[in-house]
Order: structure tokens, then C-alpha cells, then sequence
């Protein structure tokens, strides 16, 4: 890094300014110090990487077994390919291990730390500080401007300049950690098509009416089938007092449209219309609720028995079989709207990457110019995917910046 003096204002000289200290920045600012490019990390924020230090309940869901093109979406499905098989899980997974850290694997592939998210943000802390990184904290950009020999950036720190700019501020999920969509709407104003963004990966709140019939339920968790007109997703459900959550919820968030409805199957396990003759003849005399309740949890099979609850399995009438299996099966739910960037875990849509080379990530617009990680219009499934995207999106610009 150089100094020198511009219009009254020091100025700092280094090749690459990362702009975010999130996931994405770390990898980036990493991978381009370790080929000797003198780089500087800057973050609005009083510390880095404040997602990675809450993601997965503390323990950093931090990639998965599986990781493959169709767990991610984008108007343009095939930017990140090249990225993923550069720089995949098993790689990251290597880093983790030759730094001693504990991991374990939960449901369908995902990775977890056995002590702390901390693990994973020191290991990248102390990546990029062996890499000669230099961090700055409450750091914000002001005003940026292209050069004839890059670029020059004026912070509440002074100004700096370099030959290579990344953007990885990422999206505005969860803004009580400092999240804001301003590098979204910096590239726009720049020139930069966006795809429409909005939080996901997020529960759903419920209409007043629902909430009210669902007031026994909260805190209740089965596995359910979730249909939108998108996606078909099977998994776990947890009633909240504001509406619905849980991992489900949040996969299929992914791909609900705002207004659309939601069809829920309550027993994906089962079906009513067939197992109800052999529960008949079996037990006639036993309730109908009684019956559900064997195979979902009480107060669930109560709140879907309703007024039928009390009718013997022997008594219930074909057309009132029919309602109920409906209930249970496809039952029709239309979400008040989500909970917001409050609770997201990313933002979905971004920076349309049909303007960025999916090679170096490099603009295509202005040279020297890179964006990775949230900002772009890439977005994982829970699972550790979008940690992934992190990783191999800010690798394969460390490469090239």
C-alpha cells in the first residue's frame, strides 16, 4: 500500500479495493493477496462478517456435500457454473480442515461447525492476514469514479485508489446487521440492469383470520408438502405466532411470488382416502380426530378434524370424507407476505449477470470492475449454498483481480 496527497485529502494507492467483509469479500480479498496484489478490505460495519458469525443458529452452515447448478436460481442459470467447478465444496472443506476445525454433517448435506460460526470468520481473518490484507472497519463509501488508470473511492476513511474494484456488499437481508442493498442500487445508477429483488429464504406471516385459527399451534413442527405454482418441497413446518416457518417454509420462499397462494399437505406421508376403508373396518368406533391424531401432532389433527373431530370413522359420509382429505391434503393457504429483510437469510435477484463475465466476474460494462457474491442475481437454497456462491464467486475474482 502507498500514500500520497490529492486535493488537500491523503490518498491511498493499493490493486485492489474490496468493497464488504462479508463472505464474499474475505474469499476475494484472500485469494488476491496470496498472489501478491497489495489489497485493502473496507466495511461499513464495526466488524466483519457479522452473517457468517449468525448463520446456522451460531455454527455456520457453511457448505454442503452436494452442490450442484439446479440448487441455485438466476434469470441467467448457467452464470455459475464455471464458478462452482472452480472452486467447489471440497475445496473450501480442505480449508476448514487444514485449520483444525471441527465439522459435522446435518440433514441432506449440510456442514456445520461443532463449536462456533467464529471458527470459520477467524479462519478467514487469518487467511487474509498472512495474505498482507489490510482491513478497515466503519469504513463507508462516498463516491466512486473511474480513472484512466482504475479507479478512485472516497470513504469516511479519505480516499483510495486502485487498479481493481469489487463490489461484495452484498443484500439488504437482516439489516440490523448493517445489510443495505446499496451496492444493488450503486451498479444501477452506474448502468447496471437489475433483476427485481426482494427478501427470501423467510417465513410467511398469515392473515389476521389465520392467525387467530392457528393461535393453539404455535410452536408446532411436522413435515409437510408445500406446492406453489414454481416448486413442489417436502420438509419440515413450524407454526409461528406470526404464521409459518421453518426450513420448508424458507426453501419454498424461494420461489413463491408475491399474492400467489400456497397448498399445503399436512400428511405428505399418508393418504386418507385410501387408508380410511381398512381404519374403518379395523376400528369404526374410533374417533376421527383420534385417528389423525396418530399420525400428526395433536393439536393439529384436532384444528384439521374441526366439527368432524368427534364423528366415528364408521359414520363419516363419503362427501364429508372427501372435504377432510381435502384439508388435509391440499389445503389452501394464502400468505399475508413474508417477514421481510428482518428475518431473510439472502436476498433474492440482484445484479443482472448477463453484465458480468461468469469467468473473472469482471464487469462487462467497466473495466476493472467486479461484483461477487449477494449482490449479483444468484441465490442458493438453504443448505449452505448461498456460503458456497460466497466462496467460489469470490474466489474465481481473487484469481482475476
Amino acid at each position: 500500500m502507498s500514500a500520497g496527497k490529492a486535493e488537500g485529502r491523503s490518498v491511498r494507492h493499493v490493486d485492489v479495493l474490496i468493497l464488504g467483509a462479508g463472505a464474499a469479500g474475505l474469499m476475494c480479498a484472500r485469494v488476491a493477496g496470496q498472489r501478491g496484489r497489495t489489497v485493502a478490505l473496507l466495511e461499513r460495519a464495526n466488524k466483519p462478517g457479522k452473517k457468517i458469525l449468525m448463520s446456522g443458529g451460531g455454527r455456520c452452515n457453511f457448505t454442503n456435500l452436494e452442490v450442484e447448478p439446479r440448487h441455485f436460481l438466476s434469470q441467467n442459470p448457467h452464470f455459475c457454473k464455471s464458478a462452482l467447478k472452480r472452486y467447489t465444496q471440497w475445496d473450501f472443506i480442505s480449508l476448514v480442515s487444514e485449520h483444525g476445525i471441527p465439522w459435522h454433517e446435518k440433514a441432506d448435506g449440510q456442514l456445520f461447525c461443532d463449536h462456533s460460526s467464529k471458527d470459520i470468520l477467524q479462519m478467514l481473518l487469518n487467511e487474509t492476514e498472512s495474505s498482507g490484507v489490510s482491513l478497515h472497519l466503519n469504513c463507508e463509501p462516498q463516491d466512486i469514479r473511474q480513472t484512466a488508470s482504475g479507479w478512485e473511492v472516497g470513504t469516511t476513511e479519505g480516499l483510495w485508489r486502485c487498479e481493481s474494484l469489487v463490489i461484495a456488499t452484498g443484500g439488504p437481508s437482516i439489516p440490523t446487521l448493517g445489510a443495505t442493498d446499496w451496492g444493488m442500487q450503486w451498479a444501477e445508477s452506474m448502468g447496471y440492469p437489475l433483476v427485481t429483488y426482494r427478501a427470501s429464504l423467510v417465513p410467511f406471516t398469515a392473515s389476521p383470520e389465520d392467525r387467530a385459527h392457528w393461535a393453539d399451534l404455535s410452536g408446532v413442527a411436522l413435515p409437510v408438502t408445500l406446492n406453489v405454482k414454481a416448486r413442489q418441497w417436502t420438509g419440515d413446518l413450524l407454526f409461528t405466532h406470526r404464521g409459518l416457518s421453518g426450513p420448508v417454509v424458507l426453501q419454498i420462499s424461494n420461489y413463491w411470488q408475491p399474492g400467489e397462494r400456497l397448498r399445503i399437505n399436512w400428511w405428505p406421508a399418508g393418504d386418507i382416502l385410501t387408508d380410511w376403508p381398512d381404519a374403518r373396518r379395523e376400528n369404526g368406533s374410533q374417533t376421527w380426530a383420534a385417528w389423525l391424531a396418530q399420525r400428526l401432532p395433536r393439536r393439529v389433527a384436532e384444528w384439521l378434524a374441526g366439527d368432524m373431530g368427534t364423528v366415528r370413522l364408521a359414520d363419516i359420509r363419503r362427501g364429508d370424507l372427501e372435504r377432510l382429505a381435502a384439508r388435509v391434503h391440499a389445503y389452501d393457504f394464502q400468505p399475508a407476505g413474508t417477514e421481510g429483510y428482518r428475518t431473510a437469510e439472502v436476498t433474492l435477484g440482484g445484479i443482472d449477470t448477463r453484465s458480468v463475465s461468469s469467468q473473472t466476474f469482471e464487469s462487462q460494462i467497466h473495466p476493472g470492475l467486479y461484483f461477487v457474491g449477494e449482490v449479483l442475481d444468484v441465490t442458493g437454497h438453504l443448505g449452505g449454498y448461498n456460503f458456497q456462491w460466497a466462496w467460489s464467486s469470490g474466489h474465481a475474482a481473487g484469481e482475476a483481480v
